[in-house]
């Protein structure tokens, strides 16, 4: 599971060989969940409101990002770092 960003407490990381739709997994704490990165939508799992909303703003901001360390993860190369939000 390669951490492609860090920030306020969140990690985010995407797995190889992964299961459609496209997404990503957060884990904050105790608290983990995935995130759709088309719809940008909570797929799985639950996240504090506060930290939800940043990684749901996260996403908007680093969509395109996302779909490209998809395309990689599935061809099980290697992941490149994403910008945290500052």
């Amino acid at each position: 599971m390669p951490i492609i960003c860090r920030f306020r407490g969140i990690r985010i990381y995407i797995n190889y060989s992964e299961h459609l739709p496209p997404h990503f997994h957060a884990q904050y704490g105790e608290y983990e969940c995935a995130v759709t990165i088309e719809n940008i939508e909570l797929l799985t799992g639950s996240m504090p409101n506060k930290q939800l909303k940043m990684l749901l703003g996260w996403t908007a901001l680093h969509q395109e990002e996302l779909n490209e360390e998809w395309y990689l993860a599935q061809h099980k190369q290697e992941l490149f770092p994403i910008e945290p939000l500052k």
